[in-house]
């Protein structure tokens, strides 16, 4: 994740909205509870409000807990449409996720006429 001080080895994405007034403590207690997600085991937790164009980034860099928020001017993100309280993506996905983009909808890999 550019910005952030360390990778995380895993990016989370909440699927259920979440209110945006929490901090760090309250999406940590959703991050255990709700998820079954440990907030310092190393992975990023995203969660989204309900319309979708502020995401909030919960991550443990075995110093402290950064808590990082990005707000999309125009649109939303893509979210996943999930029976699961929680949904895995690449850091490739994240990247274009953050960009507002429909990660969804882009292959993983290119046509081979497209590789450089």
């Amino acid at each position: 994740m550019p910005g952030l001080i360390t990778d995380p080895i895993a990016i989370w994405l909440a699927v259920e909205p979440v209110d945006m007034r929490r901090g760090i403590d309250g999406l940590s207690m959703i991050a255990q509870e709700a998820l079954g997600k440990v907030p310092c085991s190393g992975v990023a937790i995203v969660f989204r409000n309900r319309p979708g164009n502020r995401i909030k980034v919960l991550l443990w860099d075995g110093t402290g807990v950064w808590l990082c928020q990005r707000r999309l001017h125009e649109g939303g993100f893509v979210w996943p449409k999930s029976t699961d309280t929680c949904f895995s993506v690449t850091f490739e996905q994240w990247q274009w996720l953050i960009a507002g983009v429909n990660w969804q909808r882009l292959s993983a890999i290119l046509p081979a006429d497209l590789q450089m």
